[in-house]
């Protein structure tokens, strides 16, 4: 049976600006990249790609015909505890400034014993909204990572 991880002790990482490509990126195309943890992750988003619906409808067959067309990454949408001071949510903020209009790479940390596995990706950070609450909730900010690229899973050894 295979082991069996909990999202509690991942991490999350961005690293610097990083244009998208014309074919999907591997491990090596993220290696040399210098990442800061983003402190205070309180909710993990989802990621991964998921096709797009393709349907034609044949008249003289009564019948729609469904194909797999494009593949989108998703919308990463995250939330973290606001921790000042920390460099990690500082670049996520900048990242965030509706003038910068730049992908970003990111990654993900396994909390697997050994050497944990990774998911790497290029995203778009498309802002950094405080959330509201009610007087016992703690300040959040929301961080919605648009992905731009495949996701790299590198796995566990």
């Amino acid at each position: 049976m295979a082991d069996l991880y909990p999202v509690a002790g991942k991490k999350i990482y961005i690293g610097g600006v990083k244009a998208t490509q014309s074919t999907d990126f591997v491990a090596s195309d993220f290696a040399g990249e210098s990442w800061t943890e983003i402190d205070g992750w309180e909710t993990h988003g989802a990621f991964g790609d998921a096709s797009q619906l393709i349907t034609t409808s044949l008249i003289n067959r009564n019948r729609d015909l469904k194909q797999k067309g494009t593949a989108n990454a998703g919308s990463m949408q995250n939330n973290f505890a606001i921790i000042s001071g920390d460099a990690g949510q500082a670049l996520l903020r900048s990242a965030a400034v509706g003038t910068n209009k730049n992908n970003y790479a990111f990654r993900v940390l396994g909390n697997e014993s050994g050497t944990p596995g990774s998911a790497y990706f290029v995203a778009l950070v498309m802002g950094a909204p405080e959330q509201g609450g009610n007087a016992n909730v703690i300040r959040m900010i929301q961080v919605n990572l648009e992905i731009n690229s495949n996701i790299v899973v590198v796995d566990p050894s």
